[in-house]
This record gives C-alpha cells, sequence and structure tokens, in this order.
C-alpha cells in the first residue's frame, strides 16, 4: 500500500466551508507576491497608473525587512482608502467588457490586499484635491481605521517583515543579495518602459539608481543598459497601425558581440508592460540566426504599441504573460523590422584591450562601431547583384575555390534562381563594395586585408561557408537541388527511430536531392546523393549520418525552415574552401567581393564571424602613438 493510502480510507466525509477572509488573501498571496521584488512591481505598476512622475523606492535588507514605494501621483481620495486594502477592489475596470482593453499596468485588485495579508504594511496617501494625507495600517487579517496624517500629493507605501506570519514562505527566500538583486532588476525593467517616469532606489540607505524623468527612450535604455554600450546598438522601429490590430515597435538590439548565454538580456514591452512571449523570443531568435552561435541568446529592448483590445493580458497571475490576437503578425513585424536593423549595420567585430567580441565572454570595446556600409546593396538588389556577381565570376575562377567541379551546376543554380527581369543592371543599381588591392593569405587560411576604419582579417573557410550557404538557400527557393542515382546504395547504420522518421524526412530530403530507403530495421541504404556534393568529393554516408544524427534531437522538425538552414548549413560547410587551402590573388579578390554581396556576409552560418577588424585608434594604441 502507498503511504498515506490507510489515512485516506479513514478519513472521513469533508464538508464545504467558506474559507476565511485572510486565508484567501494568502492564497491569492501566494500567486501575486512570491518574493519581495513582487511587492515592488505591484507597488510600482499602481505608482504608474496614478501617473506619477517620480517614484522612489527604499529597500532594507533586500526587501525582505522593508520595502517603501513613494510616488507623487494623484494619490487616494479619503473615501475610497479603507477599499484599497480590500480584496478585489480597484478603480482601474468597472465592468467585464473593461478586460477586453485593459490599458493600465494594474487591474485585478488583489495586490495591496494579499500584500497586507503577509505584512505590515502603512498606506500614506494625500490626492491634490485634500488639505492633509490619509493614514491606513495593517497587519495580517487585522485592518485599522483611516487616520488623517500629514504627507505631500502622492502615496507611499511601506512594507515590513514580509512573510512574517507565513514562515514557511518566509523559509523558501533567498539571501539578501540576492532578493535585492530580483527587486533591483524589476525597477530597472519597469524604468525601461517608461522613460518619463524618474526612478530612484536605495539599498539599506546607500542610493544605487537615479534615473531622472523625461528621458528619450534611446537616453533611458543607454542609463539603464550602460552608456558604454552605445555604439553597440542600432535602433529598429516598424509602424503597421494602419487598423485596430496594428502595431508599432521601436527597438534597441545588440550586436552579435553583445549575445549572452541566457536571455536575461531580453526586455520586451507591450503597451509599458514587461512581458515573456514564445512569439517574439522566437522572432528575435530568428533575426539573428546565422549571427550568433546556437545556445546564445540576442540583447534586445523591444517595446511594442498596439490597441489592448488586440491583446489578452489576463492569462497569468503575475500578468507576465499575454495572448494575441495575431501572433503571426506580431512575429512577422518584430523578425523584419531587427533584420532590416542588423542588414544595415556593419556587423565585423572589432579588436580592443579586452580581445573581440563579448560572444566569447569578453567585455565589448568603444571601438566595435556600428557603420553603414556605403554602397553596399541591401535587400533585393543585394540578392540580384549577388545572382549577377556569381554568374560573371564563376567562369572566370581559376578553379581552387571550391567551384572547380562544380562550374557547371553552379551556372545552372544560378540561372534557376536569378529573377526573369531585374529592374537595373547592378552597375546602374549600386556600385559593387571593392576590396582593396592588396591581400595576404596567412597560413592559407585567413586573408588581411584593409578598409577605411582599419586592417580586416578574415577566414576563408566562414566566409566561403556564407556564401555557399546563401547561394544554396536561393538555389532550393527556386527548386530541388539536382541529384545523382547511386549505382550502389550506400549503406548507413541507424537506430531503429531514425528508420522510423525516414518519411518524415522525405519532403525535406527532397528538397536537398538526397534519397533514401530503408534496407533493414537498423540500416538505411543512400539511393541518391546531390550533385553538388558529389563532386565536392563528400562522403554520402557520413553526410547522411549527419543528418540522421540531427533527427534525435527533439527540437529537430522536419518540415520547418530551421531544419532546412540547418541542413543547407551542413552543405555548405563541406562545400566551402578549407583552412590551409592555397587561394590565388584573383580567387582572394573574388571571395572578398562575395562578402558585401551575400546575405550576413560578417557571420558564417553557424554564428562566428567572417572576419574582424583592427581599428587604426587601437593600431596607434598598441604602438604607443596615441
Amino acid at each position: 500500500m502507498f503511504p498515506g493510502a490507510e489515512r485516506a480510507d479513514q478519513s472521513t466525509t469533508r464538508r464545504i466551508r467558506r474559507l476565511p477572509e485572510l486565508l484567501v488573501n494568502q492564497i491569492a498571496a501566494g500567486e501575486v507576491v512570491e518574493r519581495p521584488a513582487s511587492v515592488v512591481k505591484e507597488l510600482i505598476d499602481n505608482a504608474i497608473d496614478a501617473g506619477a512622475t517620480r517614484i522612489s523606492v527604499d529597500l532594507e535588507r533586500g526587501g525582505i525587512e522593508l520595502v517603501r514605494v513613494t510616488d507623487d501621483g494623484s494619490g487616494i481620495p479619503p473615501d475610497d482608502v479603507p477599499l484599497a486594502l480590500a480584496p478585489h477592489a480597484t478603480s482601474k475596470i468597472a465592468v467585464a467588457e473593461d478586460l477586453d482593453r485593459i490599458a493600465t499596468m494594474g487591474f485585478r485588485g488583489e495586490a495591496l490586499a494579499s500584500i497586507a495579508s503577509v505584512s505590515r504594511l502603512s498606506l500614506r496617501t494625500r490626492s491634490r484635491e485634500q488639505p492633509g494625507a490619509s493614514l491606513l495600517e495593517a497587519e495580517g487579517e487585522i485592518v485599522g481605521a483611516v487616520q488623517p496624517a500629514p504627507g505631500a500629493v502622492g502615496t507611499s507605501v511601506i512594507v515590513r517583515n514580509l512573510f512574517f506570519n507565513t514562515p514557511a514562505r518566509r523559509k523558501f527566500l533567498r539571501t539578501q543579495g540576492t532578493e535585492q538583486g530580483h527587486c533591483l532588476d524589476v525597477i530597472r525593467e519597469l524604468a525601461l518602459s517608461h522613460p518619463a517616469i524618474g526612478f530612484c532606489a536605495t539599498t539599506d540607505g546607500r542610493a544605487v539608481l537615479d534615473l531622472p524623468p523625461n528621458q528619450s527612450p534611446r537616453e533611458r535604455v543607454l542609463a539603464v543598459m550602460g552608456k558604454e554600450l552605445a555604439e553597440q546598438f542600432v535602433e529598429s522601429s516598424a509602424d503597421e497601425m494602419s487598423d485596430a490590430r496594428g502595431l508599432a515597435l521601436w527597438g534597441m538590439v545588440g550586436l552579435p558581440v553583445l549575445a549572452r548565454a541566457t536571455a536575461k538580456c531580453q526586455h520586451v514591452f507591450l503597451n509599458g508592460r514587461p512581458i515573456r512571449d514564445k512569439t517574439i523570443q522566437h522572432a528575435l531568435r530568428e533575426a539573428y540566426r546565422g549571427l550568433i552561435e546556437p545556445g546564445r541568446y540576442p540583447t534586445a529592448v523591444i517595446m511594442l504599441e498596439m490597441d489592448p483590445g488586440a491583446v489578452d493580458v489576463n492569462v497569468h497571475p503575475a500578468k507576465a504573460e499575454v495572448r494575441f490576437r495575431d501572433g503571426s503578425m506580431v512575429h512577422g513585424t518584430v523578425l523584419r523590422s531587427v533584420r532590416e536593423a542588423l542588414s544595415a549595420a556593419d556587423l565585423t567585430p572589432s579588436v580592443n584591450s579586452a580581445g573581440f567580441g563579448a560572444a566569447r565572454g569578453y567585455r565589448p570595446g568603444e571601438e566595435t562601431a556600428i557603420l553603414p556600409r556605403e554602397g553596399a546593396p541591401t535587400g533585393e538588389a543585394r540578392a540580384n547583384a549577388f545572382v549577377e556577381f556569381f554568374a560573371r565570376t564563376v567562369p572566370e575562377t581559376a578553379g581552387r575555390l571550391s567551384y572547380d567541379a562544380i562550374r557547371d551546376a553552379m551556372n545552372k543554380d544560378v540561372a534557376a534562381a536569378a529573377p526573369a527581369e531585374q529592374p537595373a543592371p547592378v552597375s546602374q543599381a549600386m556600385e559593387v563594395p571593392r576590396p582593396a588591392d592588396r591581400l595576404l593569405q596567412v597560413h592559407n587560411s585567413y586573408v588581411v586585408t584593409q578598409d577605411e576604419q582599419g586592417l580586416v582579417i578574415v577566414d576563408q573557410h566562414a566566409l566561403h561557408e556564407r556564401v555557399m550557404f546563401e547561394h544554396l538557400l536561393a538555389r532550393v527557393g527556386a527548386g530541388d537541388l539536382e541529384s545523382q542515382r547511386m549505382l550502389m546504395p550506400a549503406v548507413v547504420p541507424a537506430t531503429t527511430r531514425q528508420v522510423e522518421r525516414l518519411q518524415e524526412l522525405a519532403p525535406l530530403l527532397k528538397r536537398i536531392g538526397v534519397v533514401l530507403e530503408p534496407l533493414g530495421p537498423a540500416v538505411i541504404g543512400v539511393q541518391a546523393f546531390p550533385t553538388f556534393l558529389f563532386d565536392r568529393g563528400v562522403d554520402e554516408a557520413e553526410f547522411v549520418q549527419g543528418i540522421l544524427e540531427k533527427t534525435d534531437d527533439e527540437g529537430f522538425v522536419p518540415g520547418g525552415e530551421e531544419a532546412l538552414a540547418e541542413v543547407l548549413d551542413m552543405m555548405a560547410c563541406k562545400a566551402a574552401v578549407k583552412a590551409g587551402n592555397h587561394l590565388s590573388d584573383q580567387e582572394l579578390r573574388d571571395l572578398l567581393k562575395m562578402r558585401d554581396l551575400v546575405e550576413r556576409g560578417s557571420n558564417c552560418p553557424h554564428g562566428r564571424p567572417t572576419s574582424i577588424r583592427l581599428t587604426i585608434r587601437e593600431l596607434e594604441r598598441r604602438f604607443g602613438r596615441s
């Protein structure tokens, strides 16, 4: 018999009873008040809704012993003060229809009641029409009478001894430093989305934050994230407010070098409310695909504005998650605006005294600049230029730039991918960027050249891998890749699960020119293989084994574009020139020209940089000339 079964059998019928009000509020507090940071968030939300222009937060022992939030908002009229601590009493909604158009930070009316039920709370408030303030104190279930008191216009709420009457909850709080960190994170996040409001914070009497009111969104982002990162961000914007369910977006997104190991540096706001949304997180991840390494997360501040009726914010107890009426529109807007912002920036990381690139764990330096590439083609024009350049240079290539045995196949690919009509020749649409005349191949692996900012070092394999990837992506978009039948099928050992997923993989394999058939319960035969890889001497069994291993990942969805990108990345890696391959001067020039024509030439498909820059300023510093 399992533990507790005997007790269950012996239990008597239990009667339904109404719970005491204190217990009801404490249960609600379990959803609303998780830790001191939850108290800080709820009180600041109320201050923002009250129209405050300045909000100050004081903490003692990380907020465990004291949280004080003071604002200069509209205050509470004396007659309404007793209702402030009553459960589900609020001025922000009145009828059920209001839930469909919530435009305030708070709306449920249980925050103050829940906080008061697990703390010693003092509320001092004064509206502009009153000569003096009103004071209301509560301790657990005991709520005192409203008393007159001195006080400025606005509201001050003091919460002491959080969870004093629920010791089990208090026991699970973390250290003072940890709780203080969570509180400050909440303050900074709410400050990000409300730059017109001034915020200040103290911890145990020490000032730790002071943000003036009436800052611009950019000024507030840099004040919170760090002014030294000004050169590491690009602005992103979109305006899709053509209808009632439209969306406006403004944000600052970090360069790839600011990518982090967690998503903690992603701040997303909807109508001023901090939210967590998988749709937006996925859009950000896709916008940075190929620019950062797998497992890392971009740094971004995204602010969205839309009609409150187009989103449901009442789906999570802590109001952190929302449900969009049109999630695909939101996803597309975020993806498109962030991609365009990154495409317009120079993403080449610069060497500095701390190393290069935060993506490797270094601190980004001031030399990493965001400079538009004047004359560099973008969008459809760049795609057309890439196709034309490919068609023009491939037949002239000496043969060692990985085009040797696949020139014919590539020429056919280019013809299939090229648009039927182009608005203007490349020479008329834009000037194709020209690399420096002097090039140096170092150890048959890296190419050294220069630009207007300094010295540029290019990883030939990483750059050519990106070129191959974009070419294959364009070719697959025009039709399935050409394949060649095997005289004898190549045999690949496989697990039972891999064999079972062959049918699921079939549409993806067809697009890349691979035909697989089961030869037994644990054996797969390669019946056809892409001509592109055949001509490169790629081992069929090894390549197919790599695809099959990807199917073991639960996140690998064969029918999705992400899976196609992963497989094309494998093909590009096999086809690209390798470290150690000698290239002629003409081949080097052709490769560097394609860097500016190909989409996202600053990074290989895995997210690693294709080049780094050593600026003139850094050279002068290292040689003692500055």
